[in-house]
């Protein structure tokens, strides 16, 4: 009733539904995503969690994000450090320098004093990884 009467209350309640729409086909696709990338679900539990999504999509979000929500996080974090690794390991190849050859080089640097014993150690640590 009061909306009728402002039309800029209309145009931010349609605006306020439209992006709550849109978050939540955003968590929909998060949740999808998190389901298929977990290890620790065999695949009849990933097929009953997508059915459950398809049915009730509403609660199954809420019910999965309350249920599974605290271990979204960490999968993704290990989903992108496996990807960083896969790059630099592609970049290493690439460029055609290996672990020994920096280990030959850093080593070449601190034999001639253009690196200290702990800026030696610390290239050392950070190459062998």
């Amino acid at each position: 009733m009061i909306a009728e009467n402002y039309p800029i209350l209309n145009l931010f309640w349609s605006m306020l539904i439209f992006f709550g729409f849109v978050i939540w086909i955003w968590l929909l696709i998060t949740v999808f995503i998190d389901i298929f990338r977990s290890h620790d679900m065999g695949g009849w539990a990933k097929a009953l969690w997508v059915v459950f999504l398809i049915v009730l999509p509403f609660l199954g979000v809420v019910i999965y994000l309350i249920a599974r929500g605290h271990g979204m996080a960490e999968r993704g974090a290990k989903q992108a450090q496996q990807q960083q690794q896969a790059f630099d390991d592609y970049v290493r190849e690439t460029a055609g320098t290996s672990e020994a050859d920096q280990l030959a080089k850093l080593a070449e640097l601190h034999d001639s004093g253009k690196l200290s014993d702990e800026d030696f150690a610390t290239a050392k640590a950070k190459v062998l990884g």
